[in-house]
């Protein structure tokens, strides 16, 4: 079964190619040390530090296969090669609240570096999806469970 491609900014891909060295050379070397100071302990049946060097060597490997797909079927969008006429992935928008004259501004990443607290939305979201392919000063409709509301996008920017 063929994984999902996922959009990432060149920073998303970068990040992930960081925790991916970071996992195979850094944390497998702890997981292995922590393995072979539990194996000192005697008894494998009734050494809970051994079975939880090895479940967390279990995760962090699961963890590994997963970036490795990611990193290798990852669609990298370029900031330099996007179109500031329509909102699109790894851009900048700044919206108007057509209801309360209040603005806002989020930028449009992949999934996996979604982070509303720094407002970077997912290209996913209820608000990524309305927003990606519009342009500037349309109104687009965004339905959120707050409710559903009126934006006026007045500014794309990288």
């Amino acid at each position: 079964m063929a994984k999902e491609q996922k959009t990432l900014t060149v920073e998303g891909f970068r990040k992930l190619e960081e925790r991916l060295e970071y996992l195979k050379t850094t944390r497998r070397s702890e997981i292995a040390e922590n393995i072979r100071i539990a194996r000192s302990f005697g008894d494998l049946s009734e050494n809970s530090e051994y079975d939880e060097a090895k479940n967390e060597q279990g995760i962090v490997e699961q963890e590994i296969l997963e970036l490795e797909e990611t990193i290798k079927t990852a669609r990298v969008i370029d900031e330099n090669d996007l179109n500031m006429d329509v909102v699109s992935v790894g851009l900048q928008v700044r919206l108007l609240n057509i209801e309360d004259n209040r603005e806002m501004e989020y930028r449009i990443v992949g999934s996996s570096e979604s982070n509303p607290a720094k407002r970077m939305i997912s290209d996913e979201s209820p608000i990524g999806k309305a927003l990606i392919g519009a342009h500037l000063n349309q109104v687009v409709e965004i339905s959120i469970p707050k409710g559903v509301f009126n934006y006026k996008i007045i500014g794309i920017s990288k």
